[in-house]
């Protein structure tokens, strides 16, 4: 086959991309080396920056969107056994997030891109890909039991952290950063309502805690917890009772989570890390293939859409008028945006956790930060801004 985009990736990046380009007239192909029922199972993100949810509409990707998505027009803070919200909408001009797990964004996309989109083949397993500095690369990659190519003007590696997209980039022309962070979350997907309409993130002396939600009637939860840590050390009943204590108020002493069945549990690393750059002649990097925030900011799945955005945007450029200018851009432009994202996740992260070796003065200096926030109309608005998210390109 021969197509003008090769997309290695059926995650919601190279989904999204594929469904702007197909609107654009660009065609596309997408690889995804998992089958169908894996990719629309994968536990992963649960909150749209409101850029993200205003792409997903714009592509046709909105009506269970808008049917089933939770708006949340704000976040609460508890600290030092105190409750501040704050109000997203007041602070940042209107904008808001909405809770809607990734899981169902793919489902979305894949439906769409079936009915009308390119070829998007699942279990295509990609094994290299070549000639990325020439005009004509190639995907090596084997499907239903044959080796095949797939030559491509243009590939782009949506293909995540363990991908071999980004092998194809010179190790000698890439930099990577990287930080790694002493603790880990310990998350649960339980059949129980959520207590409150908005995500909860909690300071504790205990260690970090955030209440979250997938639909009115299962909640998503985390827990900081050593690295290492394994999910069957923590049995339902610890679970709840070490949430419960890390949300506790001075105010209101009989504060609790609803209960209910646990039916996930696993443990999530943190970790922070980049390279550089997204672009090496006609191979592109898109999300988790080129960058990872720890998940406190909520910023993954949004960064790899606003990624996206940018280069369906440079594609259609280059289809329409034959410039190379926003494609040789992509790189610098997006890196903008991801070095702000890192910022405020790593941030969030050491802000609102438990570093296993900080001292009382690092405490106080985190309690002053989140008092800060708490009192500071412009504190409170740089972090509502960042959280809803910043423009895309």
């Amino acid at each position: 086959m021969h197509t003008t985009v090769g997309i290695i990736g059926g995650g919601p990046a190279g989904l999204l991309l594929a469904r702007l380009l197909h609107r654009a007239g660009v065609d596309s192909v997408v690889l995804e080396s998992r089958d169908r029922a894996y990719v629309e199972r994968r536990q992963r993100a649960g909150i749209l920056e409101q850029g993200t949810v205003d792409v997903l509409r714009a592509v046709g990707a909105g009506a269970r969107l808008d049917r089933e998505g939770l708006v949340h027009d704000g976040i609460e803070l508890r600290f030092d056994g105190r409750a501040h919200r704050l109000d997203f909408p007041a602070l940042t001009g209107g904008r808001r997030v909405t809770v809607y797990a990734q899981t169902e964004v793919v489902k979305d996309l894949v439906a769409l891109q079936l009915a009308e989109g390119g070829p998007l083949l699942f279990e295509a397993e990609v094994h290299a890909v070549d000639g990325a500095d020439t005009d004509r690369p190639a995907i090596r990659y084997t499907h239903e039991g044959r080796e095949q190519t797939l030559t491509c003007d243009y590939v782009v590696g949506c293909d995540g952290f363990h991908g071999i997209a980004r092998t194809a980039v010179p190790e000698h022309l890439r930099t990577t950063y990287e930080r790694t962070y002493p603790y880990s979350w310990l998350g649960i997907l339980a059949e129980a309502p959520p207590v409150y309409d908005e995500l909860i993130y909690a300071h504790s002396p205990r260690g970090f805690a955030l209440a979250s939600m997938r639909t009115p009637a299962v909640s998503r939860l985390y827990l900081q917890v050593p690295n290492g840590t394994d999910p069957a050390d923590w049995p339902d009943e610890r679970v709840w009772d070490e949430l419960d204590a890390r949300f506790a108020l001075d105010s209101a002493p009989g504060w609790r989570l609803k209960r209910g069945p646990v039916t996930q549990k696993a443990v999530l690393p943190m970790r922070s890390w980049v390279t550089e750059p997204m672009r090496h002649g006609r191979l592109f990097l898109a999300g988790d293939a080129a960058h990872i925030v720890p998940p406190t900011g909520a910023k993954g799945l949004n960064l790899a859409v606003a990624d996206v955005v940018v280069l369906a945007r440079a594609l259609a450029h280059r289809a329409g008028t034959g410039s190379d200018e926003l494609l040789e851009a992509y790189s610098d432009t997006c890196l903008r945006r991801v070095w702000r994202a890192e910022h405020f996740s790593y941030a969030m992260t050491t802000t609102l956790h438990a570093d296993p070796a900080q001292s009382p003065f690092d405490t106080r200096l985190q309690l002053a930060q989140l008092e800060r926030i708490a009192t500071s109309p412009h504190a409170a608005a740089e972090l509502a801004d960042n959280y809803t998210g910043l423009p895309m390109g």
